[in-house]
């Protein structure tokens, strides 16, 4: 067997180790958090916890499954494992799951800082994903997609929880849906035969994702006053929804108007 060839089967072996310790890791996660809640406050707290968070994590390890022909780094090279930045973002996905769980559990007071804790961390960690991997030069393709599903995900998540707390009126599911909305436009516009462009570059569409995860932080922690939080939504909300509505228009116009 050739040296590349045997490099290469190490590498798929230890992937695939990875993804068994991941797994592992996700299973013990699911029976601690049921576990705790279930001798904390009750089993029905235990169990309503667990199915979404399973989901969440499900929907991660079906994400990583798919998606992971594209570990190489940008360059092409070939990576023999995840990499320390791809499980940072894998451990903002956990989190993310666990932050989930909440949206189906009462807000007892011994529960009411879990998920702004959790979501905080997830926020605190954003940025030191893209950091490691740009310092041990580990960009992957992966990450990328997995950096932005997480991100997307948090935005689905955590107006989830605010909205069924009562923190957050029902209306901003809108950031929620938002991004959906987005892709089912550029597919209807690609089966009405039409040819769907690069994003445009935006100078607000990063800070207005930074004042999004910042807010919901805030709209999540008990010591928030709710009736300011939800005076202030519309002004953090609508700036995010015209710039999904901008983007939609701009890579589905035609281009003869550009």
């Amino acid at each position: 067997m050739s040296g590349d060839a045997t490099g290469h089967l190490v590498s798929g072996r230890r992937r695939s180790a990875e993804l068994g310790v991941l797994v592992v890791a996700a299973v013990v996660g699911l029976v601690a958090g049921y576990w705790w809640l279930s001798g904390r406050f009750s089993q029905s707290a235990g169990l309503r916890w667990l199915a979404p968070t399973g989901a969440v994590l499900a929907y991660v390890g079906g994400f990583l499954w798919r998606h992971r022909a594209t570990l190489p780094r940008v360059d092409g090279t070939r990576l023999g494992a995840l990499g320390l930045a791809n499980h940072v973002t894998l451990f903002r996905a956990g989190l993310l799951a666990g932050v989930a769980g909440f949206a189906l559990v009462d807000p007892a007071a011994g529960l009411r800082w879990l998920p702004a804790l959790g979501y905080g961390a997830v926020v605190a960690l954003d940025a030191v994903d893209g950091a490691v991997a740009r310092s041990v030069g580990t960009e992957t393709r992966l990450g990328e997609r997995l950096d932005m599903a997480t991100d997307t995900t948090g935005f689905l998540v955590a107006p989830l929880v605010a909205v069924a707390w009562g923190l957050l009126p029902a209306w901003y599911l809108s950031l929620s849906a938002a991004r959906y909305v987005y892709r089912a436009g550029c597919w209807l516009h690609r089966r009405r035969g039409g040819a769907v462009g690069d994003l445009p570059p935006s100078r607000v569409r990063r800070p207005l994702a930074a004042l999004q995860m910042g807010f919901l932080t805030v709209a999540l922690a008990p010591a928030a006053p709710t009736p300011l939080v939800r005076l202030v939504a519309p002004a953090v909300l609508l700036p995010s929804l015209a710039v999904f509505a901008r983007d939609l228009v701009a890579v589905t116009r035609p281009q003869s108007e550009e």
